[in-house]
This record gives C-alpha cells, structure tokens and sequence, in this order.
C-alpha cells in the first residue's frame, strides 16, 4: 500500500495545483480503496501478480480523476451527467409507457439528482470520512465525480449469470415508483382554481404548475453561456448552408445513439459516419477561429487561464512557439487588436488568423493528450 500511496501522490503532486495536505488524502483515500479491492478479489489473489493489479488498479482510478480535474468543476459536472444520462436514457420510463424526449429529460433530471445523493453517501461510507464530508477543492470534487461514474457502472449479479450496471437497475426501480401523469388545465392553473370540489391532489397539481409558471428565476450564466455556443455554432453552420450538419448537432444535442440518428436522418452508417466527420471539421473550425474566444471562455480556457493548460503544459506550449507566434501570444494577451498585431508581425490579418488558429489547436491538443505523456514531454 505505501508503494500505491508513493505512487499516486506524487503523480497528483506533478498533475494538479492541489496543495500537498489536499494531494495527501485524496491519495490515501484512492490508494486505501485499491488495497481493499486486491485484498477481497479471489481472482486477483490467485494471479499471483498482486502488484501488477494494484499499479493498474491505482492507474485507472488516477486517470479517472485527473480526467475530471483537467476539464474543471463545471465542465466536469457537464461530462458526468452526460456519461450517466447517455446510460440510463432508455430506462428512465416504463416499456409501454410513451414520453417525449422533454419528458425524459425531467425524469432523468430528477432522478440524477437523487443518484448523486446517493453516490456521495456510499463514497462517504466507502473511504471512511465524516459524514457531513462535503467535496470541497477541485481535486475533492474530481475525485467524488470519478467514482460516481465507477459506482454508476458497477456490474450487479443477476440470476442465470447475468449481470447489469447498478445505475440502470436504480433507474427502472425510480421509473416504476412514478405516478400516472395528472391531467391540469393550464388555463385554471394560471388564474388558480375557484372549484370547491377539487381532491387535495388536483389542488397540489394545480399549485405546482402555478410555481412553475410564474417562476422569474435568472438563468445561470453558465447555462447561457453554453446556450449562446449552441446557437453561435447553429448559425455558423446555416450560414455556410451546411444544414444537414445543424441538423446532425440538434440530434447529438439530444444524446442520440448513432442507429437513431440514422434512422432519424434516413442514412446509412457509411453516410452518416461521413457527416460526422463533416461536422467534426466545421466544430473545429468554429472553436479555432470564428468563435474562439467564446468557446474557451466557455470552457474555463481562455487566456486568463492560460488556455486551460496546467503548468508544466504552458510551459511546454511556450516553448514550442516560434518568434512570431510568441509575438501573437503576447500581444493577444494584452488584448491588441487583430489589425495591429498583424501590422506589428508584417502579415495580414488573415494570415495572423491562421497562425492564431494553429496556436489553439496545439494548445488543444496538449490539454487533451494524456497526463502521463505530457509529464514526460515536460521531463525531457
């Protein structure tokens, strides 16, 4: 265990801004887990390569976290919710029942929340902190967030050797527990109910809806921010008459599977996987260049953040710069207008663009690589 423990503390050490106290626990906590598991496995025991497993082990749970960590808490929010909808869409109401995609969506929202709930009071359980233990650093979170999708997906035995993931054995059992949908008038329910025989339940239904009605909340600023992308990215593919591609994004939007978006579409797989790629170049093109700086602002890697990249990684990004994109970055970063950046560097503004452009994807690609390599990337 005190190999596990060396072995994931120094890498959160390398790959985190976390303080040392804060990388310690997180560390024992996951090394503590990967012990249990070894020592519990039969089949593990019985490899006679306790070691091999528990490094792997300790790897895979690393990797887990640094992945949620790097995209940041809201981000992260974003991807572990996806990952579990995508799971459960098609359980989340009864067989024979119809829903509309608006419909499942509630469901699926509220019976997240619950799971969530769930999550943090195994993991509370399950590594032994307190039970008013409440993540609280970037790192507490990315942790909890990584093995809320593990517990997500453990496999459940079932009769006959079967077996299924624990998330979709929870959400049939939520969809089962539903009502039956209450038919409410909206009409009544804005202008409220003047009937003296209504049930206590209609009363409720009525009360709800009238909530909801005249509700005023202000939409968060993240929710709107991704809102303005979607339809910043709606537009610029309209605009280059690439519908078929908006109508592709409107699909995937809605977590659809790749069969559906066929069958929706009316296209074969090779087609469909040709404007999939398609869509790909024009995504690309518009986080690169069109909309770059409200995509990464969206994405918590703007300039100020250093373009999301961590500390080790702007390093490396820097040096890899020539003069003249090292010219770019720092006038970027002082905010210098296009025209005159590229008046100072002797080019056009198209030009200076393209350079801009190329700079982006490096940085990209170097927040996306995997930490391991961008660790020895930095080491040499």
């Amino acid at each position: 265990m005190e190999t596990t423990f060396d072995l994931l503390y120094d890498e959160l050490r390398k790959a985190t801004r976390a303080s040392e106290a804060n990388c310690r626990a997180v560390a024992s906590r996951l090394a503590e887990e990967v012990e249990r598991i070894c020592t519990e496995s039969q089949r593990i025991q019985d490899s006679g390569e306790v070691k091999m497993w528990a490094r792997n082990l300790a790897r895979h749970r690393l990797d887990q976290c640094l992945k949620y960590y790097k995209v940041g808490h809201r981000q992260g929010r974003v991807e572990l919710h996806s990952t579990l909808s995508a799971i459960i869409y098609r359980y989340v109401t009864p067989a024979k029942a119809h829903a509309s995609y608006q419909a499942r969506l509630t469901l699926i929202e509220d019976f997240l929340q619950g799971f969530y709930m769930e999550g943090l009071n195994v993991f509370r359980r399950e590594t032994q902190v307190a039970e008013t233990f409440q993540p609280r650093t970037l790192l507490e979170l990315s942790e909890y967030m990584a093995f809320t999708e593990r517990y997500a997906k453990r496999r459940i035995p079932l009769s006959y050797g079967r077996s299924q993931q624990l998330i979709i054995l929870r959400v049939q059992t939520f969809s089962q527990q539903q009502p039956q949908e209450a038919l409410v008038d909206l009409e009544q329910a804005a202008e409220g109910s003047s009937s003296e025989n209504e049930t206590a339940r209609g009363n409720a239904s009525l009360a709800k809806v009238r909530e909801q009605m005249v509700a005023q909340d202000e939409e968060p600023a993240e929710d709107a921010l991704r809102e303005k992308v979607v339809q910043e990215l709606l537009g610029y593919l309209e605009a280059r008459q690439q519908n078929d591609c908006a109508n592709y994004f409107v699909l995937r939007l809605q977590d659809m599977s790749a069969s559906e978006i066929e069958q929706v579409l009316g296209l074969t797989p090779r087609e469909r996987d040709y404007l999939q790629q398609r869509f790909k170049y024009h995504l690309i093109r518009f986080s690169m260049s069109h909309q770059w700086e409200l995509v990464h602002q969206w994405l918590e890697a703007d300039l100020e953040n250093n373009l999301g990249l961590l500390p080790h990684e702007w390093d490396i990004f820097q040096d890899r710069l020539n003069t003249k994109q090292a010219d770019i970055l720092r006038m970027k970063q002082g905010q210098v207008q296009d025209s005159a950046i590229a008046k100072n560097i002797g080019c056009t503004v198209a030009q200076m663009n393209r350079q801009w452009s190329k700079m982006l994807e490096q940085a990209w690609d170097l927040r996306n690589r995997p930490a391991s390599k961008a660790q020895i990337a930095a080491e040499d």
